[in-house]
């Protein structure tokens, strides 16, 4: 089982078409808060990004964000959470992002919500880390793309094993289910491969 002190978040610099998602992520930082874990995510203060750390922050909660330099300078750095990390760069904010957390969900988002899931799952297949990684298909938002991974496992490329690197869930009490019941780490940290 996993002691998960700290959850990183993936999710959307925008609020999409649907209130919903912002509701989702505002009500998963409350419950982030509430379970007595740090919130790791992106460091902004706009769209679902921001509606999660107001969620944490509004009941309590310990908030991390890493941002990068370029995204600081226009002024969408969240200036209200207790660690905010500006970096030089995506890379430097993925890897310290890792580094923060034990476990990682995919809200909503666009593609740099994809790239953040997509990257977190390959290291994981490279056996960089086994730290739990749940989707939150929150009203089926994420069902194309896992139509795209069933698609891809189909036609060879994708292994049925690739897929069970990481969990679906439809709302938080499932995504706080699969993460407890994920398997404690067997490796040790090793951020220098990443």
């Amino acid at each position: 089982m996993v002691a998960c002190r700290s959850l990183c978040v993936y999710c959307g610099a925008s609020h999409g078409l649907h209130t919903d998602f912002s509701r989702i992520a505002r009500d998963f930082g409350a419950e982030i808060a509430t379970r007595g874990m740090t919130l790791v995510y992106g460091g902004g203060r706009v769209g679902l990004m921001g509606e999660l750390a107001e969620g944490a922050l509004g009941n309590g909660g310990h908030v991390i964000g890493v941002i990068p330099r370029a995204l600081q300078d226009r002024e969408v750095g969240h200036e209200r959470i207790q660690d905010l990390m500006v970096v030089e760069n995506m890379h430097e904010r993925k890897r310290r992002m890792f580094e923060q957390a034990d476990a990682f969900v995919a809200l909503p988002g666009g593609i740099g919500t994809l790239d953040e899931t997509f990257e977190i799952i390959t290291w994981k297949q490279l056996g960089y880390h086994d730290k739990p990684i749940v989707i939150l298909d929150h009203s089926g938002y994420w069902q194309p793309l896992l139509q795209l991974l069933d698609h891809q496992r189909r036609a060879g490329f994708v292994s049925d094993a690739t897929i069970a690197l990481f969990g679906v869930a439809q709302n938080l009490t499932e995504v706080f289910a699969q993460i407890a019941a994920a398997p404690a780490s067997r490796l040790s940290p090793a951020p220098e491969r990443i």
